[in-house]
């Protein structure tokens, strides 16, 4: 029996806990779509002063991931993801007292940003790193869809709680849910495979572990971007996921509900498209991890790039006035490509300083997604209210993604696939 039970390797369960975490995580992050039109019916409130929450929430959520990457390499994964939990929970459930603008800012955006930035992406890049040597690419492509399966499963049932009754129910459900996975954590979660006399699964009999961080986490992620900024491929990521964040999170993540409401569409069906945009998302983003790790990283980026600048070009012509054929076209299709950049960009992101490094430089990479994101979540709104539509908002960004597709072409050009995978 003992035998048996060692053919699992510790490593799943790792992963296992890891996706259901990061699954609730993306449905905290997904509530501030389903809040914009209630809240402005509930305050009147502009849909400018709402949406400066939303960018705050999404910058706060990637300035903070390369100083969460340092903390979980100096203190350990499970003691930042539980306080992070923490955080968010208390900042979703004083929401419900908020007054002005200025409060919705401080809670949604400052606190709760900060606490879901404290886990989000860089936990799962940090999980996939200490277990996984083989299928790698695979776990942090099924680590990356757990957000559109956050997505999937919360979307329509906040959008039915805010409408059923009011909004002040989403922010409790979400305060619920951060603080009934801290203990999953506590219990579930450990630390790394030397804790536990193993190495990470697929390791070579040679494998030795990484020698821990000497320095603070906040200097560490801070010497790190400093000795990345020298690398020009290192600006290359950072281009390229500001665009993946303006595109996605920031502009179809924030405004793509409000968008359909203002062309007749009801917001369930709404965020039940959104929702499916999820379920193809965890398709697309699973199957980007197993191309991964058997084609060059680079090309995949071009194809993600050039398909999703495309589709946005074509969004305003197909979408909103009714649930046609061809919206659902766009869905799929959007949906596949979400997320699939992050498995080849997170691999790309271990070339820069090496392996080591290789979660931190990505935090900062992911900084710059969300920063694309809080411009276009914001910018998006300013071009909604002063052209009274969202057009231009998806044009702009479906040039910046077609520009990108060539410029990730650019990235380790001196590097063979094999030193890519090293």
């Amino acid at each position: 029996m003992a035998t048996k039970a060692r053919k699992i390797h510790p490593a799943w369960i790792a992963a296992i806990v890891t996706f259901f975490t990061l699954v609730a995580t993306a449905g905290f992050r997904s509530a501030p779509s389903v809040l914009i039109v209630p809240l402005e019916d509930a305050f009147g409130w502009s849909r400018s002063d709402i949406s400066l929450a939303v960018s705050v929430n999404v910058l706060l959520y990637g300035l903070t991931a390369p100083f969460a990457a340092a903390l979980m390499d100096r203190f350990g994964i499970r003691r930042v993801a539980m306080i992070a939990l923490a955080v968010v929970g208390t900042g979703a459930a004083c929401t419900v007292f908020i007054q002005k603008p200025w409060h919705l800012v401080a809670l949604w955006g400052f606190v709760v940003g900060t606490g879901t930035g404290s886990m989000a992406l860089v936990f799962a890049a940090s999980v996939a790193n200490r277990w996984f040597v083989s299928h790698r690419g695979l776990v942090l492509g099924a680590l990356t869809a757990a957000t559109a399966t956050g997505q999937l499963i919360f979307l329509p049932g906040l959008s039915t709680l805010a409408m059923n009754y009011g909004w002040k129910s989403v922010s409790l459900t979400v305060a619920a849910g951060a603080f009934i996975m801290v203990p999953v954590i506590a219990l579930f979660l450990r630390e790394r495979p030397e804790s536990m006399g193993l190495t990470p699964l697929g390791a070579p009999t040679d494998w030795t572990p990484p020698p821990p961080p000497t320095i603070n986490a906040a200097k560490l992620a801070i010497v790190t971007l400093k000795e990345a900024s020298h690398h020009k491929d290192f600006w290359y990521l950072i281009g390229s996921f500001f665009v993946c964040g303006l595109s996605t999170s920031g502009l179809i993540g924030t405004h793509f509900i409000p968008a359909a409401h203002d062309h007749g569409m009801m917001e369930v069906a709404a965020a039940s498209l959104l929702a499916l945009v999820g379920v193809f998302d965890v398709i697309g983003t699973i199957f980007s991890g197993w191309l991964t790790d058997r084609y060059d990283p680079r090309k995949l980026l071009f194809i993600y790039y050039l398909s999703r600048g495309l589709s946005l070009f074509l969004l305003p012509h197909i979408l909103f006035s009714s649930i046609h054929a061809s919206t659902l076209v766009f869905v799929i299709f959007y949906g596949l490509d979400w997320v699939a950049t992050v498995p080849p960009t997170i691999m790309l992101c271990r070339t820069i300083l090496g392996p080591t490094r290789g979660t931190v430089i990505y935090g900062w990479v992911f900084a710059a997604h969300q920063v694309g994101g809080s411009i276009a979540a914001l910018g998006a709104a300013i071009l909604r209210v002063k052209l009274g539509d969202y057009a231009a908002a998806f044009y702009i960004s479906g040039g910046l993604c077609i520009v990108t597709s060539f410029a990730v072409l650019q990235i380790a050009k001196n590097l063979s696939i094999e030193k890519l995978r090293a």
